[in-house]
């Protein structure tokens, strides 16, 4: 045998398995990809206890504090109004991200945006296109955006917010 036909053989050896996987694959039906986002599921429940915005807070920045939530709770017509409940919807066409001119906000193939704080300039335009006001600039000048972790959701008393799973948008 030559140095040739081995290398031939360990070629089509070291294939054989990824094959037989790839035939399995293509036999099962492939599930389909999802992302969690946030949802204000029940926004007349919220008594604004700004419980939520103090989770986030502390799960993002280890610190409680209101400026640095990524979720807003503001009062609709005074103190005897309604609250609104302000959070990233998640959008399929992030306007965030087609607006961001260093690519600080990247929408990813599964459809959800990531924030690279290396990249950011702190130029603001993220949160001047996010069509609900989900971003804002914090101290640093740079976005506070939701990540959809779900913090928010277990210190909501009310049950006002859900993390649902929907299918990935892919690009």
């Amino acid at each position: 045998m030559t140095e040739s036909q081995a290398v031939e053989e360990i070629k089509e050896a070291e294939a054989e398995p990824a094959l037989e996987l790839a035939e399995r694959e293509a036999s099962t039906p492939a599930k389909p990809m999802k992302r969690r986002r946030l949802k204000v599921a029940h926004p007349e429940r919220c008594i604004g206890c700004l419980g939520c915005m103090f989770a986030c807070s502390r799960i993002r920045t280890g610190t409680v504090s209101l400026q640095n939530s990524a979720i807003k709770v503001q009062t609709q017509g005074g103190i005897e109004g309604d609250f609104r409940v302000v959070v990233c919807r998640g959008c399929q066409d992030p306007p965030c991200a087609r607006a961001c001119p260093t690519g600080a906000m990247e929408k990813r193939p599964n459809g959800s945006v990531v924030f690279h704080k290396d990249r950011c300039i702190g130029c603001g335009s993220c949160e001047k296109a996010c069509l609900v006001g989900a971003i804002t600039l914090g101290k640093e000048k740079k976005p506070i955006k939701c990540i959809h972790c779900g913090a928010c959701v277990e210190f909501c008393p009310h049950g006002v917010l859900k993390l649902e799973e929907v299918p990935t948008s892919g690009v």
